[in-house]
């Protein structure tokens, strides 16, 4: 029985029930108005025109009788236990919230010409409007959510959800996989080899292929001192680079470790000024042992290993795979990896040492349609579970293109290292040459490099004439270091020369016996130093003047 029936019951339950005046009647006014008694709590008399029709329940109007023509009818009597459970009902409602149920009989607001005042939340009789309520409670809950928005903590709080879901969003787009394209051969042929089934993709490039600007075939006129030196490695002094291997590997991962495969061993060598690239494709698990003989082999006929970053990764995870296929090892290869030579050289960038960072800022090519390494191994597991193989072209193309970049960025380096050319190379590449080669041990080479980056000014042109300083003096040449670090005061900016005024110190007390220059620059140098040492020097040098004076 819904609530409105009960009402219902309760309102015409109790003593003198039936003898009540309807609750639900029209209250018409023929000429003159009767005297009104006080409503009761269950009815509700409009303050419209006399016209006005106040509605009740519609079960209460099912027990109600019509009341006499032209007689304003109003309730009357005494109050029953039925009007108090019918109040308590009431103001159990009112307290149900914004939506809560309501009584049909109350006046609607758009109902009252002259709606009540805010503050006057109760009725005469006592009772609580219930939309009155809801309306204000609706109001207050609006009022929090106003001062909860106008909170810095709350505004900080979403500005960080904000950032964080759109980071998440380019997260997931960076680590999407891209849309399947067209079915394509998967390029790679098997062969029959003494130790099982290979398969290989084989390409051979013309003597006068380029990759951006720099010719691959460059890399075979190398000369192997100025390789060592420029890789700080003395064995490569006596490599006969024409036989040299390079090597690049995709992986299903970048951990490393025994769970780690190379799916595609990626092979070059030169046949004559040509460049042969071949890859070894693994078609499935568990068939490593004949592509990793076959590499063996390969390596068995080169001079060298050139990679880049193959020393930490690439020939460390191939050396674990030929111990847990049971293939013995080759005999390791003197071995140049390409990124320690880019780091040294290209470190005053600040960019980075990128493969294909390196390849369009240094060469000038800019792949298109390349595939992201970290879309690789994705898209070899989809490879395994059954595709056709298209998506795996970009990767032995990808893989291809690392392999001529090996090529051309070590000729392109060697040539740059040889001092050709230094007035047309960035002041920041001649500057990590002239530090590669002062490390090399090859002073005049390094005081070459030095001098031409000092041409650029700026902090590169001071830290290239402190190169070139501390060589003058190691050669003995102090007048030369003297005249580099005072060229260098005047590319410094305020603040910056205390370290050049302390070499200066160093070399006309030391070296030049001038110690009133040495107490000039030495005073200049107090940034540069602890206050004690600073102190002491001073004092030093005071102490030297008076008895050179007496």
């Amino acid at each position: 029985m819904d609530l409105k029936r009960k009402l219902s019951r309760l309102t015409s339950a109790g003593p003198g029930s039936q003898a009540r005046a309807p609750v639900n009647t029209v209250a018409e006014t023929p000429t003159a108005e009767a005297p009104s008694v006080a409503a009761s709590p269950a009815s509700v008399v409009s303050p419209r025109a006399p016209d006005t029709v106040a509605t009740h329940p519609p079960a209460a109007r099912t027990h109600a009788a019509p009341p006499p023509s032209g007689v304003r009818v109003e309730e009357a009597g005494t109050t029953t236990i039925a009007e108090v459970l019918v109040q308590a009902l009431r103001k159990r409602l009112s307290m149900d919230g914004e939506d809560g149920p309501s009584l049909e009989g109350e006046v609607r607001p758009e109902e009252t010409r002259d709606p009540a005042p805010p503050d006057a939340r109760a009725r005469a009789d006592g009772l609580v409007d219930l939309r009155e309520e809801a309306r204000r409670r609706l109001a207050a809950r609006k009022a929090e959510a106003t001062q909860g928005a106008s909170d810095p903590r709350v505004a900080e709080l979403r500005k960080l959800l904000s950032f964080w879901a759109e980071r998440q969003g380019t997260s997931s787009a960076r680590r999407a996989v891209a849309p399947v394209p067209e079915p394509r051969a998967l390029p790679v042929e098997a062969r029959s080899t003494p130790h099982g089934t290979v398969h290989v993709a084989d390409q051979l490039y013309a003597a006068d292929h380029h990759h951006g600007t720099a010719p691959v075939a460059a890399a075979l006129d190398v000369e192997a001192r100025l390789v060592a030196g420029l890789a700080l490695h003395p064995e490569l002094e006596s490599v006969d680079f024409t036989r040299m291997l390079m090597l690049d590997t995709e992986t299903t991962g970048l951990a490393g470790g025994t769970g780690t495969v190379p799916f595609l061993v990626g092979l070059a060598w030169f046949e004559g000024r040509s460049l042969r690239v071949q890859q070894l494709f693994l078609r499935r698990m568990g068939e490593e042992a004949p592509m990793l003989r076959l590499l063996a082999e390969r390596m068995a006929s080169s001079s060298c290993l050139v990679t880049y970053n193959g020393k930490s990764f690439d020939w460390p995870l191939l050396r674990t795979r030929f111990v847990l296929n049971r293939v013995p090892v080759p005999k390791e290869l003197p071995h140049l990896d390409l990124l320690h030579c880019a780091r040294r050289v290209f470190k005053h960038r600040g960019e980075g040492a990128r493969l294909v960072h390196l390849e369009s800022k240094v060469l000038g090519h800019h792949r298109v349609d390349d595939v992201d390494g970290s879309l690789i191994p994705e898209l070899y597991f989809r490879f395994l579970r059954g595709t056709d193989g298209s998506e795996l072209v970009p990767v032995l193309e990808h893989n291809q293109k690392d392999l001529l970049l090996l090529a051309a960025l070590l000729g392109d380096l060697v040539r740059r290292f040889q001092s050709e050319g230094t007035e047309r190379q960035d002041p920041r590449d001649l500057l990590g040459f002239a530090q590669v080669a002062e490390r090399a041990g090859d002073s005049e080479r390094a005081l070459t490099f030095a001098k031409a980056a000092a041409e650029g000014g700026g902090p590169v042109g001071i830290e290239a004439l402190v190169v070139a300083s501390r060589l003058c003096r190691r050669a003995g040449d102090c007048e030369a270091a003297v005249a580099h670090l005072q060229r260098a005061l005047t590319f410094a900016k305020p603040g910056q020369g205390a370290v050049l005024h302390l070499s200066l110190t160093k070399l006309y007390e030391h070296s030049l016996k001038d110690l009133p220059r040495a107490l000039y620059h030495a005073r200049l140098a107090a940034p540069e130093e602890p206050p004690q040492d600073h102190q002491l020097r001073l004092e030093r040098l005071e102490r030297r003047l008076a008895r050179q004076g007496a």
